[in-house]
């Protein structure tokens, strides 16, 4: 334990604090003194600069984020870079061992196998849920009796936790007793192992992430709602039939909406962990995702070095992806905006 944190527990506990209550001390001793320093800081620029109250206001009141974030958030991030150049299995002291664990992680078979099955779930999955929830999303567009009901079967398994939809679908697609398998079987149809089989488990996720897509349908929904009417009864008075007045109105309208659902599905993709947690990595590895990899270098194998090596190198292919995703997108988007006019005709 640091000296410091010791020396503050030792103090407050002689105060007859109650010992479940002693660890939350020394957090809340750093939010008094940073609040104090917050304080200090808008006390002096509402002094050197009078009109500035909303501006203090402001930073006051986005302070409470700004220091979690700093402390759980950025703070955590700067130490995994430290750790990830040492070997430390949480017991002993780390040693320092410099860009070790990257170059092993590089020659790592199992780091390809993982990044391999993340990549080609993000690949087939994200297009296929993108699709399916804008397609949901027009066809519950429609002004019909009823559709706030749809709206709301379509919304509520996005609301079940990974974990409780894995367990469903461990049952929904069991090859012995299974729903799937039970309903195939009536139409004449042997069904395949599904999770059981290596061939089959990767498919499955991919098929039970699509259960989940009223997320992305709802934003779409409110893209539709917020497209111009005036834009529709401008191009039929042009003569433009439904499949133009779609490709040419309501694409280039949810287009902005349409990149956005992609960027955070692949991001979403690229760190699943549930399935393969559950799944235990699958048959011969098929469903070795790379955060489940890491998992089991960290906690597991107690090899927090290699593991943090593991999550930076998934940090810089998310960000190439997304940077590659959102550069590719320039030509593609529409944007109502001066900035987005020069973009295009870029």
């Amino acid at each position: 334990m640091n000296p410091t944190i010791g020396w503050i527990r030792d103090l407050v506990a002689s105060w007859g604090v109650p010992t479940a209550l002693v660890p939350l001390v020394p957090f809340l001793l750093l939010l008094i003194v940073l609040y104090a320093v917050i304080g200090l800081a808008a006390y002096g620029a509402r002094r050197r600069w009078p009109r500035a109250d909303k501006t203090i206001a402001f930073w006051l009141f986005i302070s409470p984020w700004l220091i979690g974030f700093a402390i759980f958030t950025v703070g955590p991030m700067i130490s995994s870079i430290f750790v990830s150049l040492t070997s430390w299995d949480l017991i002993t002291p780390p040693r320092f061992v410099g860009f070790a664990n990257y170059t092993e992680a590089f020659q790592d078979p199992r780091v390809g196998q993982a990044l391999k099955v993340t990549l080609l779930y993000g690949v087939i999955s994200v297009p296929l849920q993108t699709a399916l929830a804008f397609v949901v999303a027009l066809l519950l567009n429609a002004e019909l009796p009823g559709m706030r009901f749809f709206r709301t079967i379509w919304y509520l398994p996005s609301l079940v936790s990974g974990v409780a939809q894995m367990v469903l679908f461990l049952w929904v697609f069991n090859p012995r007793y299974g729903l799937a398998n039970d309903v195939l079987a009536k139409i004449g149809i042997e069904g395949p192992g599904w999770f059981n089989d290596s061939a089959w488990a990767l498919p499955t996720v991919i098929l039970m992430s699509l259960w989940t897509v009223g997320g992305a349908m709802v934003i779409y929904l409110a893209g539709l709602k917020d497209v111009p009417a005036n834009l529709y009864e401008a191009a039929a008075i042009d003569g433009a039939g439904t499949l133009r007045m779609f490709w040419h109105v309501t694409m280039p309208q949810m287009s902005p909406i349409i990149l956005f659902n992609a960027l955070t599905g692949i991001i979403g993709s690229l760190q699943i962990f549930t399935q393969g947690f559950i799944a235990n990595g699958g048959p011969k590895d098929s469903l070795l995702f790379f955060v489940y990899y890491l998992y089991d270098n960290a906690f597991k194998n107690f090899r927090m070095g290699y593991a943090s090596a593991l999550a930076w190198i998934l940090f810089v292919v998310i960000l190439a992806l997304t940077t590659v995703t959102l550069r590719g997108s320039a030509f593609a988007v529409y944007y109502e905006t001066e900035l987005g006019t020069k973009r295009r005709k870029k």
